[in-house]
C-alpha cells in the first residue's frame, strides 16, 4: 500500500511538472510579446528571416514562411498567419498583392501569390546586429536573436493579442505619432497619458480605459451620419468588426424586432459604407442609438497589457510601457554610440599608423630584412618616435596590417587627401562623444527624426470623445403586442385572441397585481401564468411610474385599509405581498393613475348588512388625505366593519 501511494504521489508531481512546463513555455514561447521589442516569437523569427533575405525586392509570402520554419518549429500555417497579420498592419512589411482586407474580413490570397518585404522603417528601426544578443535554433543548427533591438514602441503601435494557459494579453494599438511625442514627454520627466488608436476609425470613450490594465474598459462606436431623412451611412466601423459582421449583426436585430429598417447595404470599397434605410416616419436619431445598443455599432473592448519581462509575464500599464521602450531605446542607443566610437577611434588610430609609416617611409626599412621577425621589428623601431600622436599602444596586429597596405596605395598616397580624412574622423569623434554626454538629448532627437520620417499620413484616425450608454429600453422600437386571458390567467405577446394590455417591445416587463393583494414582475414572453382573474395586469415602466390605489381586507373577516403607493426596486419573478400578510387577504379596489393630482378622491364602501343592524350603511374614504408611499405600507385602516363591496370614486 505504502509502495502504491508513493508511485501516485510520483505520478502527480510528474503531470504536475509537465503542465507547467507547458504553460510556460505557451507563455513565453507563443503567446505574449516581449517588452524589449513587443514580438512574439513567432513574429520575431519571421522579420529576421525577411532581414537574412533582404536583398531590396519582394518575395513570395511561401518562400518566406518555408525559410522561417527553420526557425519556428510549429507549421508553415502558423508562420504565414502571423505574417499576413504583420502585413495588414503596415508598419514594419511592405505588401504586393491581395493581403485580404481587414475592415470588411476578406481573406487574403493564397501565399504563393502575394509578396513582401521590410519596410524602411523595420530596416531603420528593428535591426543592429552588432548589439544583437544571439542564441541558437531549436534544432542547433541556426543563431536567432533573443530579441530584437527595436528602438521604438513596437508593442503599443501594432497592438497585440494572446492567449495562454490561465493568461491572456491584450494590447490594442495606439497612434504612431502620439507615442513618438509621449516616448519624448517619457524622457524629458513629463507625464504620459495615452490612449488607443484604431485603424479602422470610429468613435472612442476613454473614461474607463484604466491605461490599459485589467479590469479597464474601453467603448468604440461606428461613426454613423444622416445622409438623408430615411438614410443612415456608416462610414467608420468600431475596432475588432467587419463591415460583414456588422452588417450581419443589423439584420438579426431587425429580425428580432429591436429595430425596424427596409434595407442594409454594404457599398464598402476603399472606405467602409454601409447604407441603413429606415422606414417612412421613424426618427433617426432614435434608430442611430438602437444602432448603437442592439448591433455592434458600438463594442466594448476590455484590455490586459501583458508582456514579457526577465524571463516573466508582466501586468504593465500602457503609460509605463511607453517609459520602458523610451528608456529601452535610450540605452540601445547608447550601445550602438559606443560601438561606433570603438570603430572610429581604431580607425582612425590605424590612419595615424598608415600616414605615419609612409610619410616616413618607414616601408623603405624593411627592404633588407630577410626574416619576417625582423620585418615586425624594424616596423616596431620605426614608429617608436611617433607613438606619442597615437591614442592606444601600438599592437602586433597593427603591424601586420601594415605590412599589408599595397605599392600602389602607397605610390599613390595623398598627404592633404590623409590630413583631411583624419580630421573628419575627428570630428565624427567628438560628434559620438557629444552624444554619449547628452544622452537624453540624443534619443530625443531620434525619435523626432523617426516622427518626420515616417509620420506624415500616419495621423489619429479614432476621434476621443465621451457618449452616455444607449438604454436599450428607451430605444427598442414596441413593435410586440401585449395581451391577457383573465379567464385563464396568462399573459403574452402570443394571446393575439385575448384582451389587449398594450403594445411593447422583447425587453419590457410586466407588472400583474392579483386579487390576493400580492405583486409580481416579470419579463414579456410569448405566455406566462400568472392566475386568474387579476386585478391588474400593465406594461412595466420604470421610468414612467404609476400610482397605485388600494382597499384590501387583512384576512378572513378583518378590518379593511387603504394605501397609495408607487412600485419601484423589484426583482424579476419575485412575489412581493401589498397587505398585512395574512392569509385570505382581498382586493376590494385598486386604481392605477398616472399623477398624484388624479388621486385626490371620495370612495364610499358599502357594508354588509346581513344579521347586523347597522345605523350607518357605508362610509366614505377620502384617498386625498393619503400621502404616496412605497409599496410595502400597510396603508390607513379604513373601518373594521364587514364590506361588501366599494362604489366607483366621486370627485371632491
Amino acid at each position: 500500500m505504502a509502495d502504491l501511494q508513493t508511485s501516485l504521489s510520483h505520478v502527480d508531481d510528474m503531470y504536475g511538472n509537465w503542465f507547467l512546463d507547458y504553460a510556460s513555455y505557451v507563455i513565453l514561447e507563443r503567446a505574449v510579446p516581449h517588452i524589449h521589442d513587443g514580438l512574439k516569437p513567432v513574429q520575431r523569427r519571421i522579420l529576421h528571416v525577411l532581414k537574412t533575405m533582404d536583398d531590396g525586392r519582394l518575395h513570395k509570402v511561401a518562400n518566406v514562411a518555408g525559410r522561417a520554419t527553420a526557425f519556428h518549429p510549429h507549421g508553415n500555417v502558423a508562420i504565414e498567419d502571423a505574417l499576413i497579420q504583420l502585413g495588414q498592419k503596415g508598419l514594419l512589411i511592405d505588401t504586393q498583392g491581395n493581403w485580404g482586407d481587414p475592415l470588411t474580413g476578406d481573406p487574403p490570397a493564397a501565399a504563393r501569390y502575394i509578396e513582401c518585404k521590410l519596410s524602411p522603417f523595420a530596416l531603420e528601426v528593428v535591426f543592429s546586429p552588432k548589439i544583437t544578443e544571439w542564441q541558437a535554433s531549436y534544432d542547433g543548427r541556426n543563431k536567432e536573436p533573443v530579441t530584437l533591438p527595436v528602438k521604438f514602441p513596437l508593442v503599443l503601435a501594432q497592438g497585440v493579442e494572446g492567449i495562454a494557459v490561465g493568461l491572456a494579453c491584450k494590447i490594442l494599438p495606439h497612434n504612431f505619432n502620439e507615442l513618438l511625442d509621449a516616448c519624448i514627454d517619457a524622457l524629458r520627466g513629463k507625464k504620459v497619458d495615452i490612449v488607443p488608436d484604431f485603424f479602422s476609425g470610429g468613435l472612442m470613450d476613454p473614461t474607463e480605459y484604466n491605461e490599459g490594465l485589467r479590469g479597464g474598459r474601453i467603448r468604440v462606436r461606428a461613426r454613423i451620419e444622416k445622409r438623408k431623412r430615411n438614410l443612415l451611412v456608416i462610414s467608420e466601423i468600431p475596432y475588432g468588426t467587419t463591415t460583414v459582421g456588422l452588417k450581419a449583426s443589423i439584420l438579426a436585430a431587425n429580425d428580432k424586432g429591436k429595430i425596424k429598417i427596409t434595407k442594409v447595404d454594404d457599398l464598402t470599397a476603399q472606405n467602409v459604407e454601409i447604407q441603413v434605410g429606415l422606414p417612412s416616419g421613424t426618427d433617426a436619431d432614435q434608430a442611430m442609438q438602437a444602432l448603437y445598443a442592439f448591433t455592434d455599432c458600438e463594442v466594448s473592448i476590455a484590455p490586459n497589457a501583458c508582456v514579457i519581462e526577465e524571463n516573466k509575464p508582466k501586468f504593465l500599464s500602457v503609460n509605463q510601457l511607453v517609459k520602458a521602450c523610451a528608456l529601452h531605446t535610450k540605452e540601445l542607443l547608447r550601445q550602438e554610440l559606443e560601438i561606433l566610437l570603438g570603430e572610429l577611434n581604431e580607425k582612425w588610430h590605424f590612419s595615424s599608423l598608415e600616414k605615419i609609416f609612409i610619410e616616413k617611409r618607414i616601408y623603405r626599412q624593411i627592404e633588407e630584412c630577410e626574416t619576417w621577425e625582423s620585418v615586425i621589428e624594424t616596423i616596431d623601431k620605426g614608429l617608436k618616435p611617433y607613438v606619442r600622436r597615437l591614442r592606444r599602444r601600438v599592437t602586433r596586429d597593427d603591424i601586420v596590417r601594415l605590412t599589408e597596405i599595397k605599392i600602389k596605395r602607397i605610390s599613390k598616397y595623398n598627404k592633404f587627401k590623409a590630413d583631411e580624412q583624419l580630421k573628419a574622423l575627428e570630428e565624427e569623434i567628438a560628434q559620438a562623444q557629444k552624444h554619449l554626454k547628452q544622452l537624453t538629448r540624443f534619443a530625443v532627437a531620434w525619435f523626432k527624426n523617426l516622427k518626420k520620417k515616417y509620420g506624415a499620413g500616419r495621423e489619429r484616425r479614432t476621434e476621443i470623445t465621451t457618449f452616455q450608454r444607449v438604454k436599450a429600453a428607451k430605444v427598442v422600437i414596441a413593435s410586440e403586442k401585449l395581451y391577457l386571458n383573465r379567464a385563464d390567467g396568462f399573459v403574452g405577446t402570443s394571446l393575439k385572441k385575448d384582451d389587449l394590455v398594450g403594445p411593447c417591445s422583447t425587453l419590457d416587463d410586466f407588472i400583474v397585481f392579483r386579487a390576493d393583494g400580492s405583486m409580481t414582475v416579470s419579463k414579456v414572453a410569448a405566455k406566462v401564468f400568472v392566475g386568474k382573474n387579476p386585478a391588474h395586469v400593465a406594461v412595466y415602466r420604470k421610468d414612467q411610474p404609476a400610482i397605485y390605489t388600494m382597499i384590501y381586507r387583512d384576512g378572513r373577516g378583518g378590518a379593511c385599509y387603504a394605501k397609495k403607493f408607487t412600485v419601484s426596486g423589484v426583482t424579476r419573478d419575485k412575489v412581493y405581498d401589498l397587505t398585512r400578510g395574512k392569509s385570505s387577504s382581498r382586493v376590494l379596489w385598486f386604481g392605477v393613475h398616472k399623477a398624484e393630482e388624479d388621486t385626490n378622491f371620495v370612495v364610499r364602501a358599502h357594508f354588509k348588512t346581513e344579521g347586523l343592524r347597522l345605523r350607518n350603511l357605508y362610509i366614505d374614504f377620502d384617498f386625498g388625505d393619503l400621502e404616496v408611499k412605497g409599496r410595502g405600507v400597510v396603508g390607513l385602516q379604513v373601518t373594521k366593519k364587514p364590506v361588501l363591496r366599494i362604489a366607483k370614486p366621486q370627485k371632491k
